[in-house]
């Protein structure tokens, strides 16, 4: 009796972090057991990248299915088009979500799959080598606090889009993630909107792997640079809190009354930085 293998969709998106998507992708393919307990395909897309990744790639993993991007896609919408080609090009068990910057440890794919419930999303968590400990997974919201991963599969209500495993029954039931969104709150949004609907997240019972925080203070924060400035980099794609679309989030997610008073805020941080004691 032949037992048919899952398939998994990798979706990554990348721009100019050549060694990073690199490393990313190796270690994806060294994982324990890989191609003997499931069918892998990888959609990577090349946002516009001007430091050789794709060819890169193409040299190293030549089997890596590489999708030309604009150069203003970024995270949400570059992922939203790798897991759109994925879709077109086949009908997967599953999709993992998969930064080019999160580097996998040798069983994070099975840990993932354990959970192997097709009604549930599976979400990692990274650990930051630099400081060692958590550094993205899942979060739970009374109280707001990234679950630290304790040996067993635990119940979160969100999560960063670092690794993350769903089943086609999900995808069927959420579709893709939601281009509204440029670059971030996609990731929150996806696993929000599977939340109010019944699916459960769980995180992965042990760390799969590492990701460094972005621990710099975002440029529109810093009071040692003019006002202008900062509000142009509130509204540019990689700001994390672009306001029309953090406004779409919160409506969505949380209440009109409280999307207009971080709309307002937002603004107030943008020429009142030290407010918040920022630098």
């Amino acid at each position: 009796m032949i037992i048919r293998k899952p398939t998994i969709a990798v979706l990554l998106t990348c721009h100019n972090r050549k060694d990073k998507t690199l490393k990313s992708l190796r270690n994806l393919f060294e994982q324990d057991g890989l191609e003997i307990d499931f069918k892998v395909e990888v959609f990577l897309v090349d946002d516009g990248c001007k430091d050789g990744t794709s060819d890169a790639v193409k040299e190293h993993f030549p089997l890596v299915n590489i999708i030309q991007g604009n150069g203003n896609l970024y995270w949400n919408r570059g992922m939203h088009l790798a897991w759109q080609t994925a879709v077109n090009a086949k009908d997967f068990d599953y999709y993992l979500w998969l930064n080019d910057d999160t580097f996998l440890n040798k069983t994070a794919v099975q840990t993932l799959y354990q959970k192997n419930n097709s009604q549930a999303i599976v979400c990692g968590t990274t650990q930051s080598q630099k400081h060692q400990k958590a550094s993205y997974g899942g979060y739970s919201k009374k109280p707001r606090k990234l679950i630290i991963p304790n040996g067993k599969y635990q119940r979160i209500d969100y999560c960063n889009g670092n690794c993350v495993l769903i089943p086609r029954d999900v995808y069927q039931k959420l579709g893709l993630l939601d281009p509204v969104f440029h670059h971030a709150l996609g990731d929150f949004d996806y696993s929000l909107r599977a939340r109010k609907i019944g699916i459960a997240i769980y995180v992965a019972p042990e760390y799969i792997g590492s990701c460094e925080i972005h621990d710099k203070v975002p440029v529109w924060q810093c009071s040692s640079i003019s006002w202008r400035k900062r509000l142009q980099s509130l509204y540019s794609a990689s700001s994390g809190c672009n306001p029309a679309e953090f406004l779409v989030f919160e409506k969505r997610h949380n209440s009109l009354l409280t999307a207009y008073f971080h709309y307002f805020t937002i603004h107030l941080r943008v020429f009142f930085p030290k407010l918040w004691n920022t630098n």
